[in-house]
Order: structure tokens, then sequence, then C-alpha cells
């Protein structure tokens, strides 16, 4: 999506340098909530493992989550559900490389990388990649140079531990605070390295070494993540929070609840949605929207 923003948002929760994504040679407008449509190529992704692992049906996924509404797409080659084991870097490369090729090649928005290795951050940015979606917040070796030596967004996200053992009894002191503090460090790491805020986004990581309650705490705190200057985004698409909040109920039933909380987020100033459910979560972010507008006295014809 490379419309230009056209002026604050309501509520102003958003500082104006964040209301463009700067991705390579494309921009996302940020003045209201943007759609992020999840597209794993693994075999082994808790909710969608298996389903688009080969090329043709990957790149027929992508377009249908173009169509039905989102912004950019973020292609996964390793699962990091709780538990998952680790893929060789050779055998990532294999999945995510070859479907950013075309994707980039194809496709009118970014692509984005969920990543956490240097050389498959190099190598998708090469292929085109517009985005890096790192879990490590660029703490593996290179990865911060990676990004550096590019044009591409990246977005920062807290992860207490690794994705094999991040939910064995996750502890906090004060989760907000000790999330805040660590994205303002690597907020300020990359500056440092000469990535602009203009090319930044944090993500809070929600079901990342965090109990349900530590969740439900950092998605009411999205206001005091905004504070940092960046835009804020959430991903709690079919997660188990969403099971927990209704009751346990399995991924398969997890749309409406998954929905309920990324129209919460937006609300709270998030901008973007990372979700599987595309079509859904846009059109009932678009309305909230239109009625947040007309409710601080503004216009919706944007």
């Amino acid at each position: 999506m490379t419309v230009r923003s056209a002026g604050a948002a309501p509520g102003n929760r958003v500082p104006p340098h964040s209301l463009e994504l700067r991705c390579a040679e494309q921009c996302i407008d940020l003045s209201m909530p943007r759609i992020m449509g999840i597209l794993n190529v693994t075999p082994d992704s808790f909710s969608d493992g298996g389903r688009y692992d080969a090329l043709e049906r990957a790149l027929a996924h992508a377009w249908e989550m173009v169509e039905e509404g989102a912004a950019v797409i973020d292609v996964g080659g390793e699962s990091t559900r709780p538990g998952a084991a680790e893929v060789p870097e050779d055998e990532e490369l294999r999945r995510v490389v070859p479907v950013v090729r075309r994707l980039a090649q194809e496709l009118p928005v970014p692509i984005s990388v969920d990543t956490r290795r240097a050389e498959v951050m190099r190598q998708c940015i090469a292929e085109g990649a517009g985005m890096i979606n790192d879990i490590n917040a660029l703490q593996e070796p290179g990865a911060l140079e990676a990004v550096a030596n590019s044009s591409v967004a990246v977005c920062l996200m807290h992860m207490r531990g690794q994705p094999r053992t991040m939910q064995e009894a996750p502890h906090y002191s004060d989760v907000v605070k000790e999330v805040l503090t660590f994205l303002r460090r690597r907020l300020r790491r990359c500056e440092v390295a000469g990535v602009g805020a203009e090319r930044i986004v944090l993500d809070p990581g929600v079901g990342f070494g965090k109990t349900p309650e530590h969740n439900l705490a950092l998605l009411r705190a999205t206001p005091q993540l905004l504070e940092l200057g960046c835009p804020v985004l959430i991903g709690v698409s079919r997660k188990s929070l969403i099971g927990a909040l209704l009751g346990g109920v399995e991924v398969e039933k997890r749309l409406f609840g998954s929905v309920g909380a990324a129209v919460a987020a937006a609300l709270a100033g998030a901008r973007l949605l990372r979700v599987h459910d595309v079509r859904a979560t846009h059109e009932a972010v678009q309305v909230a929207w239109a009625v947040r507008a007309n409710t601080n006295g503004e216009s919706d014809e944007r």
C-alpha cells in the first residue's frame, strides 16, 4: 500500500512521524489501522501448518489476503509456537526465499519476512522483501547490520526465552515496565545503527513468554507503548489467550474472539494487526474506526 498519510488520526494517539512506515521502495499508510496477513510456509504452525507450504498455494493465498484488505503479507518459514523445534537455517531459506521472490515480483503490497536469522534477512531483502518481522528484535549476530544496511522496515518484538521453552512458568515483576524497557533499549540500539523511527514498528509479543494475565496487561498498555514514538503491531490472532478467554475453545473456533481482540487493539492505538482471518478483521476494524472517527467529531471521508 503506497497511499500517503493525510493527517492526524482520531485521538492523535500516534506521533505524526509514525503515520507512514517506510518499507524499502514502498510505504504503508498508518493513518488508520492496517492488516498484516499471515502466510506460514511451514508444516507445523499451530493454526495452519502445511496448508501453504507449496509455492503456488502460498501465492494464491497471498493474493486472496490482499484482495480481502491486507496491507502487507508476512511470510514465515519457522514455527514459533510454544514448544516448537528450531528449524535449520538452510531449511528456512529453502522454504521462504522462493516465496518471497514471487510475492515481491507480483503483489502490490510490501512483503514482510518473519525471521530472526541474519542470513535469511539478507537473502529475502535481496529478493525484494520490504520488512523484517523479528521475534528476537534484531539480537541475533548480524541481524541488526542486515537491516541497517538496507532500507526495509523492521518490527522489534519482545520475547522472554526461546519458543521451545518460553511458556514454562514465565515470571515478571512488572510485565509492562519490563517490556517497555526492553523495547526502548532495542529502539535506541537501532537508531544508533542508522535505522530511523520511520522504519520501526514495536510489538509487545503477546503469547511469547507470557501468561494470559501478562498478555492482557500488555494489550491494555498499548497507549504506553505508543509513547516510545513508533507505531505498534499486535498479533493475537487465534492464540491461546483467545482460547483461555473463551473457556478453552480450540484453535478452529477462535475467529470471533480474534476479531474482537484486533478491534480492541486498534481502538487502543495499534496500527498494524497481524492476523490469519483478513477479511473479517479488516471489515470489523473499518467499521469500528469509522464510528470512532465520528465520535471524535471528525469526518469519515478519507
